[in-house]
């Protein structure tokens, strides 16, 4: 199924000035400015979704963009069947692909995910790579999705979510993962202040990604950064919605149901802020749980 490519509709959120951000004390602090690409993914054909983010990269603003996120799957969509023959040997093709644009705009991705082809069989795979074009990072989704029939198709990974990125505390997340809080917490309880989330989250149940998120960045004292695709495969609608959340578990930015670039900037000072305001991780109980 070749679906045709589509570009992008822009959604402005949260402009501001590195040198006029202030945390909620008047204080000076470093912030991050994010682009999430909600994107419709073109079933089963990974070298037209490579120029499909080409195109799209042509259109952020390389100097007010710090980080891009991308989509779980991004490079095949859900096209399972047929991952033995479509996903990437070793992930060698989209690493490269990912650290030259990293290089070449100098901005971090957070590269969603994609199948990467093992000899211990295929995982559904995220990769950080930093704006020197480094690996940073890489976690293949720890819990599969049954009713999207993962399991038959995917090996569970074994990586730890967490990660550094300009020097603060990330984990990264895939999709069905954010219904195990157990599994969010661990990383954050190792320091991470920001939990970046990529899925192919359907539409019946985005009530349910909302909700979720919003828990996940509250009991956290987190930012989360959501992305999510948008379109449809053979078999699924996908529901967009892709949010960023601020430690409070205020919307800070949220997009449509359509292919759009979310923009939003993040405080990475906030969640310092939050957690000595209400010291939850103090109070843990962890002799009783």
């Amino acid at each position: 199924m070749d679906t045709p490519i589509h570009f992008p509709i822009f959604a402005v959120n949260v402009i501001t000035e590195k040198c006029e951000c202030k945390d909620y004390y008047g204080k000076q602090v470093d912030v991050m400015n994010i682009a999430i690409f909600q994107m419709d993914i073109v079933f089963g054909n990974p070298e037209k979704n490579y120029e499909k983010l080409s195109e799209w990269m042509k259109n952020i603003n390389a100097d007010e963009t710090d980080t891009i996120v991308l989509p779980e799957l991004w490079t095949t969509g859900y096209d399972l069947t047929r991952l033995d023959e479509i996903g990437d040997k070793d992930g060698k093709q989209t690493t490269a692909f990912l650290q030259k644009i990293a290089k070449s705009y100098q901005v971090n991705v957070i590269g969603g995910s994609f199948a990467k082809q093992t000899d211990e069989g295929v995982f559904n795979t995220m990769i950080v790579v930093d704006r020197n074009g480094d690996l940073v990072h890489e976690y293949s989704k720890l819990h599969l999705f049954k009713l999207m029939n993962e399991h038959h198709f995917l090996q569970p990974g074994k990586d730890e979510p967490g990660f550094l990125l300009e020097g603060t505390e990330f984990a990264g997340f895939i999709c069905y993962d954010i219904r195990f809080p157990e599994w969010i917490r661990k990383p954050v309880l190792s320091g991470a202040k920001v939990i970046v989330v990529s899925a192919e989250w359907p539409s019946p149940r985005i009530d349910h990604w909302l909700t979720l998120l919003k828990a996940r960045a509250i009991e956290n004292q987190s930012y989360v950064i959501a992305c999510n695709r948008v379109g449809s495969d053979p078999d699924n609608e996908f529901g967009g919605r892709s949010i960023v959340i601020d430690p409070w578990g205020k919307e800070i930015a949220i997009a449509s149901y359509q292919e759009e670039i979310l923009y939003a900037e993040i405080d990475l000072e906030v969640s310092k802020e939050v957690r000595s305001r209400i010291p939850v991780f103090e109070d843990r109980r962890p002799d009783f749980y």
